[in-house]
């Protein structure tokens, strides 16, 4: 693994290097190393096994000038740079992180997917008090894991406002396929709106931000597909329901700019790379409140590692990312021309796009987006077998549209007992774990879905779990309010609690029309995706609209762990809880 140039060959590959970098002057100093456009980074060599280390690194958070596009705003950053600078660490050494708050506010910093010690996690009021202005914290833990990983903060709205960047740690023992060079791909997204004011927005109006509600030129197209009365009587069903079918996204390409490395559409990041190289991409999506779907026409992907973990290798035209997801992929660009690296939003509202190009000033062709998916009524958890959804039935739905599966594999539900914080009642919930997702697999291009996903190394607790907790994710769209089992945080009950050790399944359940991709602290999540002793584990899992989803887990640090949907505003509107790890020390903690 690692071969290398020939000496001329990468004279003239980093002269070409820089030449690209002088087209970017101004935007360079705002952009970290990792993602100035460029050679990338080679591929680590093999390193012996064993051996112990210590890292230091001084991170500041403050607030600097930027220019996205042709516009100017104020952003909070982590050493002056958008994203955060890239934080390199090795396996088994332990790191020594110092950051300082140069903003007029708390701060914080999470380390996220990776497990440490309970108060070393960084989220305020749960597992600290949080940085205050003018102070510095110092982080310190050892490095019990490999992989793709990123931070970012845990206060407030100050993700959206630039606080996040990424995380590689290289893995003691070599990863178990090869590659000549690699990336670091950073999604977000990005609002020249105070997030506070979108937020405002939100609650006052849940859809502010859907300007891509349906005509009547597309009712006409229906009725000459369905027939009127079958087209005219949807329309009024939604209606009744005070939803629309393509409010996909609370926030949308009306306000958001989608970012890769920090640099829009049109600056058009670059990669380079030789005919014949496999290249490495570490996809992180670090965004706010944006989904994306990620491909790169002609050159299919391979899908090596999903949230940091090696997974059997699976080639893929296409995946979607959910927020705070990371998906590691090998390309093998085989001809001397240009590729685009295509993220378009989930909505089709916008995208976020570079490029991979043998020379800098290169590009290809920019796909076209999609028509923006529509959701149907069965994609409402409604069991549509032969049966008319009833007028109560219609009139109890009041949130954003779903999307399930057929209803042979649904399970049934009752009377909804969630109150006020939940104002969607299914039928039915359903696995979807061979769904790609609303908008996708229906143009032939092979996408990415859980059940492909196997983990390398089987998981150390083959045993099966001793109970079940299950979680609804709820929500009142009108009064945009997200939380568990009906109650936002500031209602929530004590904390959940777990044992130290105790093998536990939680279910989740999604009672509203939208996905919530949730994020535990503290523990990995064995997606239960039918792969036995080969369950993936994950720090996010994506809960599609009317899904059941299950994950077992094996908590081994005790503390406080914050449990929340990644969805920045869902966050801050309620949908977070807390799970409590009690017990002795672990073997590793004491």
């Amino acid at each position: 693994m690692g071969r290398e140039f020939d000496t001329v060959s990468r004279r003239e590959f980093l002269h070409a290097s820089g030449a690209v970098l002088a087209l970017f002057t101004g935007l360079e100093r705002l952009l970290p190393a990792y993602a100035r456009p460029g050679l990338g980074t080679a591929a680590p060599a093999t390193r012996p096994v064993g051996g112990t280390g210590s890292r230091e690194f001084d991170l500041r958070i403050g607030r600097t000038r930027i220019t996205i596009g042709e516009r100017e705003a104020w952003a909070q950053l982590i050493n002056g740079t958008l994203p955060g600078p890239l934080l390199r660490f090795r396996e088994g050494e332990t790191v020594t992180l110092r950051v300082s708050n140069a903003l007029d506010e708390d701060t914080s910093i999470h380390w996220h997917g990776l497990i440490v010690p309970n108060g070393m996690d960084g989220v305020p009021k749960v597992t600290f008090d949080g940085i205050r202005p003018g102070e510095t914290f110092t982080y310190r833990f050892p490095v019990r894991q490999s992989g793709t990983y990123w931070y970012h903060s845990h206060s407030g709205l100050q993700e959206q406002m630039g606080v996040y960047g990424p995380i590689i740690i290289d893995p003691i023992e070599p990863d178990p396929f090869e590659y000549e060079r690699e990336y670091v791909v950073v999604l977000s997204d990005w609002t020249f709106e105070d997030p506070h004011d979108v937020l405002a927005k939100l609650k006052k109006m849940g859809g502010y931000y859907n300007f891509q509600r349906r005509t009547v030129a597309e009712l006409i197209r229906d009725a000459k597909k369905q027939g009127l009365w079958s087209a005219l009587g949807n329309r009024l069903s939604w209606g009744r329901m005070r939803m629309d079918p393509t409010d996909l996204s609370d926030v949308t390409g009306y306000t958001y700019t989608y970012l890769m490395n920090g640099m829009p559409p049109g600056a058009n990041w670059t990669a380079l790379f030789r005919p014949g190289e496999r290249v490495r991409l570490r996809f992180i999506n670090a965004a706010a409140s944006s989904f994306f779907d990620v491909r790169i026409p002609d050159l299919p992907m391979t899908v090596v590692q999903a949230d940091g973990q090696n997974v059997h290798p699976v080639t893929v035209d296409e995946f979607r990312i959910a927020i705070a997801e990371t998906y590691d992929v090998i390309v093998q660009p085989l001809e001397d021309r240009a590729y685009t690296i295509f993220a378009e939003s989930m909505d089709r509202s916008g995208y976020a796009r570079g490029t991979l190009a043998p020379r800098p000033g290169m590009s290809a062709e920019i796909p076209k987006r999609r028509p923006r998916p529509v959701r149907t009524m069965a994609d409402m958890g409604m069991d549509m077998s032969g049966m008319e959804m009833s007028e109560m039935q219609m009139e109890g739905m009041h949130a954003h549209a779903g999307h399930a599966m057929p209803a042979s594999s649904a399970v049934p539900h009752g009377p909804d007992r969630h109150g006020p914080g939940n104002s969607a009642v299914r039928q039915v919930t359903r696995p979807r774990l061979d769904d790609p997702g609303v908008g996708l697999g229906e143009d032939g291009r092979r996408v990415l879905v859980y059940r492909d996903l196997r983990a390398v190394v089987p998981s150390p607790d083959q045993r099966e779990p001793i109970r079940e907790i299950e979680l609804h994710l709820t929500g009142n769209m009108e009064r945009y309010m997200w939380s568990f089992d009906g109650k936002k945080f500031s209602e929530a009950p004590e904390p959940i609690p777990v044992g130290l050790g105790e093998r536990v399944r939680i279910t989740f359940v999604n009672d509203t029309m939208m996905e919530h991709p949730i994020h535990l602290h503290g523990m990995w999540m064995e997606l239960d995706n039918g792969a036995g002793d080969q369950r993936p584990r994950k720090h996010t899992v994506n809960v599609k609209p009317a899904e059941r989803l299950s994950v077992l887990v094996t908590p081994d640090v005790p503390g406080k762990w914050a449990l929340h949907c990644h969805i920045l505003y869902h966050m801050e509107a309620g949908m977070f809880r807390v799970v409590e790890v009690a017990g002795g020390l672990a073997e590793e903690d004491r």
